[in-house]
């Protein structure tokens, strides 16, 4: 194929893997399940595509945030174990498929979908995602995002909690990758003034936002304030001909349809049809249609990202930056062939005369504006912080506050109780605990869900569960009953022991 002339600028595709924090906090139908889904479904599939481009010696394909509380699941005994498992019965499930009359053709494409994944989990995943994410690290395939432990929505977190949050997060992911990332992607791309003095404390060099936050101008990205941190924002003309719940490519007729299952087998056999059409008028699924439809919308895709070079540098007078940005979850997991346009358009984009390259690669080239002050903002609904602060989750708002305030003050009392006057303190698991649960109560995740009436019932368990056993270790703590708090601890652990490095002797005093 003949290269086309190339075009000013640079093109950057940032994808943001992040999941709440699953293992040992049921199945079905929201739990671990959502995990194994969207491992099978996009964390493998994407893995595939990224070490195939990086054998064909492409580097610099794209920025990869993978938030540390999903790393800690990718790595984990018990998670892998359990998507071992659940691999083995997506074969069987296939098989049964397979079997069935209306099934048989469908089934023969997932038994030959099951066992690719299996080859490839047994191969190469058996230590977890940690070897697979650095190996394409060092090789300059892709840029690591780092973010605060536990996905906390950062703006209404406590500033003493969120700066040990943050150099937590940036300490994890260096301990699995031996890199540190200097750029993060901010839960929920989430900014309150301030927060960039924050950042430059803990090493951070850029962040992303959503464009609003930049007023819509994403052309470059912008030092904020005198800080020195940049933020680049997201292209939201670019990004929503991918992802709009009205035209995007994933509700195409071709493609498989997310939400119709076949209850024989739990296995989805239909493609999307129509957007009107019920689930039992659905057309059943054909590979070879979604290939076709694949091709298109990557040549649009490619069309629409040069387009937008062009304007937009003729708009500025100079080579612009273009930034499209989605959750990781999209390629596979809620648009089946994800993976397949990913893998392609990564490949087109260079052969149309357009520059492919990180966050950091377009520091290194002055893709940089001047500086700029950024509103309060996020990339939820409204583009401000009503999903995580509105009267809908009013109750978790004060939830979040008071466990927060309990740790904290239970944790200060300790270090204090365990201070030595030469030498360093011991080590307090109690403590440690203590942060870990309420870390996990403010997760974003929790309010989100209720916000969009997704699970809601679950995720408000789940932050008056994590909140709970915040406050009785605490209380144990505070009532002088020692032996009793660490048993507490101990027990809460087995179930919600991640971020194993955590260590409350680092929290800022």
């Amino acid at each position: 194929m003949t290269e086309k002339p190339s075009v000013p600028g640079l093109f950057t595709l940032v994808l943001h893997t992040h999941l709440p924090w699953l293992a040992h906090h049921g199945r079905w139908p929201v739990g671990e399940e959502w995990l194994y889904q969207s491992w099978s479904a996009a964390y493998l599939p994407l893995m595939r595509v990224l070490r195939t481009l990086a054998a064909e010696g492409r580097r610099n394909l794209l920025t990869l945030g993978v938030t540390p509380v999903v790393a800690a699941q990718l790595d984990d005994p018990y998670c892998l174990d359990g998507m071992h498992h659940w691999l083995a019965n997506w074969q069987l499930r296939a098989t049964q498929a397979t079997t069935l009359p209306d099934l048989r053709d469908f089934g023969r494409h997932e038994c030959a979908k099951a066992e690719q994944a299996l080859d490839d989990f047994a191969l190469l995943w058996r230590h977890g995602a940690s070897p697979l994410l650095r190996e394409l690290t060092q090789a300059g395939t892709v840029e690591m995002l780092g973010g605060p432990l536990a996905h906390p929505f950062q703006p209404l977190l406590a500033p003493r909690l969120r700066e040990f949050a943050l150099r937590e997060g940036l300490a994890d992911t260096r301990a699995r990758l031996a890199q540190r990332p200097t750029g993060i992607w901010a839960p929920e791309c989430a900014y309150a003034p301030g927060m960039e003095a924050g950042y430059a404390a803990a090493g951070v060099t850029h962040f992303m936002v959503d464009g609003p936050s930049l007023h819509g101008d994403t052309a470059l990205g912008r030092p904020v304030g005198d800080s020195g941190v940049i933020a680049f924002g997201r292209d939201l003309q670019v990004s929503y001909r991918v992802w709009s719940p009205k035209s995007g490519y994933p509700g195409h007729g071709a493609y498989r349809d997310f939400h119709t299952y076949d209850h024989r087998t739990g296995l989805k056999p239909s493609r999307v049809t129509g957007r009107n059409v019920e689930p039992e008028h659905k057309a059943p699924y054909d590979p070879q249609r979604a290939e076709a439809a694949v091709d298109t919308h990557v040549a649009d895709f490619v069309k629409v990202v040069r387009t937008r070079l062009q304007d937009e540098s003729e708009r500025i007078g100079r080579p612009a930056h273009v930034i499209a940005a989605f959750d990781t979850e999209l390629f596979g997991h809620w648009w089946h062939e994800g993976p397949q346009w990913l893998a392609r358009v990564l490949r087109a984009l260079p052969e149309a005369g357009i520059r492919v390259g990180t966050l950091s690669d377009a520091i290194d080239a002055g893709f940089v504006g001047d500086s700029v002050e950024l509103p309060p903002s996020s990339w939820g609904s409204g583009k401000d912080w009503q999903v995580w602060s509105g009267e809908k989750v009013a109750d978790l708002v004060q939830l979040n506050s008071e466990v927060v305030e309990t740790a904290l003050g239970a944790v200060d009392k300790a270090m204090a109780a365990a201070a030595t006057p030469s030498g360093p303190s011991p080590r307090d698991r109690v403590a440690d605990q203590i942060l870990r649960e309420a870390l996990l109560t403010v997760s974003s995740d929790w309010p989100f869900m209720v916000s969009k009436d997704s699970a809601a019932e679950y995720a408000r368990y789940r932050a008056q569960l994590h909140a709970h056993a915040t406050r009785e270790i605490a209380d144990a703590l505070a009532s002088g009953h020692r032996d009793a708090a660490e048993r507490l601890a101990e027990g809460w652990n087995r179930a919600d022991g991640l971020f194993g490095a955590l260590d409350a002797r680092r929290l800022p005093r």
